[in-house]
């Protein structure tokens, strides 16, 4: 599988370690930048031509990153065709619930759902919220949990490729 990434400056350091990580597990990067720090660089930029790699289908997957991963989320999203999901951290909600609909005390489930359900083909993270070990849990779940391909998920996949 060849992964898609891009970050703005908050995301330059823990990128290239998130990089090496995904190469270790036989993944293939390409990585749209930047590719030198900059403290005062665009994401939109960035995260644009890694998201358009995605949509085009140059590669499966993408990851992103900056500061909180909301702003880098929400440019990948302009570009027709991605699903991109956020995640800033581990948390469980007062009353999170698995895709069975069981309780779930997982603070990752979040990252599952975005799979299960929105076969979320781009993924954002919060540079600043998350350790490099948090990363690499929510990449290894994001990556090997596969879409259900359920007619409902499916139908609400359509809908949203039609706005």
């Amino acid at each position: 599988m060849k992964i898609a990434l891009a970050t703005d400056h908050a995301g330059y350091e823990l990128l290239k370690d998130l990089q090496k990580f995904l190469q270790e597990q036989g993944y293939q990067c390409e990585n749209f930048g930047p590719s030198k720090f900059d403290p005062a660089d665009d994401y939109p930029t960035f995260v644009k031509l890694a998201a358009e790699a995605v949509a085009k289908g140059k590669c499966q997957r993408g990851i992103i990153m900056g500061g909180s991963g909301q702003g880098e989320a929400m440019a990948a999203n302009r570009v027709h065709g991605v699903r991109c999901a956020i995640f800033y951290g581990t948390a469980v909600a007062r009353r999170s619930v698995d895709a069975q609909g069981h309780v779930s005390h997982d603070p990752y489930e979040i990252v599952r759902l975005s799979r299960l359900h929105n076969d979320a083909n781009m993924l954002s993270l919060a540079a600043r919220f998350l350790s490099l070990e948090e990363m690499q849990q929510a990449v290894k779940l994001w990556l090997l949990t596969p879409f259900t391909g359920e007619v409902r998920h499916q139908r609400r996949i359509k809908e949203l490729d039609e706005v």
